[in-house]
């Protein structure tokens, strides 16, 4: 059986497993009694990527069938600072899961979206995954976090979502809600409005939001960046997603 290399970003990991993309998807979301049903976001690296922080190897050498043949499911290799440690080249696909075990399947680009007037809503996902309010568009924000960081906070390397605003990114004063699902919405409101008015970059919304988030709130993709690069994976256009992924689509937007 040939076994896969996978970063999970929720939680943190590096683990070696037997299970293909999808099929570990459904394990890592619905599958295990270790952890909670719910969604999952994890990276498919070249099972050829090593790196000395890592014990690969070792890791590889233990994931080994079960006795009664069926694949190991999981082997942890490091559960700390395992984003920092990886080459953005090494990833293949990102993958969404959604909490009933659907996968989406998102390939790496070099491309970032156009930028785009009125403020900016951010989702950080790992290591740490606040809900941030910001000024800057996706590229501008990660330099601000990793590359160029004006605070005496920074991060090594990142993985963040952009989410929807709609009408709240350019008249967040009196913008009617919509669809959109937050919580809290007065707070959010009010963070964007300081953004218009005082001379700040971004504005923490929530520093204990949980990781998780609602797929159907992406505004174009997910973003990782370290200290080289920074790279994105664009989400399908919502008619894409509704004709070639239906029962994805049907499922993230419960």
């Amino acid at each position: 059986m040939d076994i896969h290399l996978y970063l999970s970003m929720i939680p943190e990991a590096l683990i070696a497993s037997m299970l293909a993309p999808e099929e570990f998807g459904f394990y890592y979301a619905v599958g295990s009694s270790k952890k909670s049903r719910g969604q999952a976001v994890f990276c498919e690296l070249d099972p050829d990527f090593r790196d000395a922080y890592f014990r690969i190897d070792e890791g590889f050498r233990r994931c080994v069938p079960h006795e009664d043949g069926s694949p190991k499911r999981s082997i942890y290799i490091s559960v700390y600072r395992a984003l920092e440690h990886i080459d953005l080249d090494a990833i293949q696909t990102l993958y969404l899961v959604t909490k009933d075990g659907r996968s989406l399947g998102l390939s790496p680009s070099d491309a970032l979206p156009a930028e785009s007037d009125g403020l900016h809503l951010y989702q950080e996902i790992s290591p740490v995954h606040p809900l941030v309010a910001s000024t800057l568009g996706p590229q501008a924000f990660y330099e601000l976090i990793v590359k160029n960081p004006t605070s005496l906070l920074s991060l090594p390397a990142i993985c963040f979502v952009e989410l929807r605003l709609d009408d709240l990114a350019t008249a967040p004063e009196s913008a009617a809600v919509g669809d959109l699902p937050y919580a809290n919405i007065g707070h959010l409101r009010q963070c964007l409005i300081d953004l218009r008015t005082k001379r700040v970059h971004t504005k923490m919304v929530n520093r204990t939001e949980s990781a998780t988030f609602s797929y159907r709130t992406i505004k174009s993709g997910l973003f990782i960046g370290n200290g080289q690069k920074l790279v994105s994976f664009p989400l399908p256009s919502r008619d894409d997603l509704r004709t070639e992924h239906y029962r994805w689509w049907r499922s993230a937007s419960m």
